[in-house]
């Protein structure tokens, strides 16, 4: 008996072990390897499968300095304006969450783009509850501060901009654009990536080719808080070449 517990106990370490290690592989390569699919695209295709339909997966990565500079500008003033400055979890934000809730307000996502892409990049998403929810959170947590620790803001905001669901079927910056505009995603606007960044907490229902007035709305009061914002810093490697151009 002690040996099976032995050897149990010897197999659930190691298996610790390498997952531990090959989750900090995985990050580390990301940080240099295009990310081309996500476990939310292939949940998608399975559930389109399941109704019947075709499957619907558009996605093309683009460099980040292929993307419009004002769509980074944009998903930051809509869902994380502290994108910059914090090291992956708003702790204000999240603090306000709590406050919200206890009050009986709506409750809303305290998610920072840092999270989010942990959460697309890594996990498989489900509707959990319970223990098992807070599980996904302490995962989620983990890949957090590991793309936190190993990428660089520019790096994060590539692959969330690249691997977000940004409508039906329609996965990150170029597929959204070429989709619903009929541009590349360099071209995109300031209105058209206001528009696209509020549709971000529900980009089924809310679709940026066919803005509601509420969507309307919203945009506006987005393009109000990119001009508080500012703009999105560029990379050292940018800054270098229009000194040199």
């Amino acid at each position: 008996m002690r040996n099976i517990f032995s050897k149990t106990g010897s197999f659930i370490k190691w298996t610790l072990i390498v997952l531990l290690a090959g989750s900090i592989l995985l990050v580390f390569l990301f940080r240099f390897i295009p990310v081309y699919t996500s476990p939310l695209m292939f949940i998608r295709a399975c559930e389109q499968v399941g109704r019947g339909e075709t499957i619907r997966w558009h996605h093309s990565w683009v460099p980040l300095e292929e993307i419009s500079p004002n769509l980074p500008l944009a998903v930051m003033s809509c869902e994380d304006q502290n994108f910059l400055t914090h090291n992956g979890f708003d702790w204000g934000a999240i603090q306000k969450v709590i406050d919200e809730r206890n009050e009986g307000e709506r409750f809303r996502g305290g998610s920072t783009i840092s999270q989010q892409t942990a959460k697309n990049v890594f996990l498989f998403p489900t509707s959990s509850s319970g223990k098992l929810a807070w599980f996904r959170k302490g995962v989620e947590a983990y890949f957090t501060v590991l793309i936190e620790f190993m990428w660089d803001k520019h790096r994060i905001m590539e692959v969330y901009l690249n691997t977000i669901e940004m409508g039906d079927g329609i996965y990150g910056a170029q597929a959204v654009a070429q989709e619903h505009f009929g541009c590349d995603a360099k071209d995109l606007t300031r209105n058209q990536c206001a528009m696209i960044a509020i549709t971000l907490p529900n980009p089924i229902k809310m679709n940026s080719a066919s803005p509601t007035s509420y969507m309307y709305r919203r945009q506006s009061w987005c393009i109000k808080q990119m001009k508080w914002l500012g703009s999105f810093p560029m990379r050292e490697t940018e800054k270098e070449e229009l000194t040199t151009n």
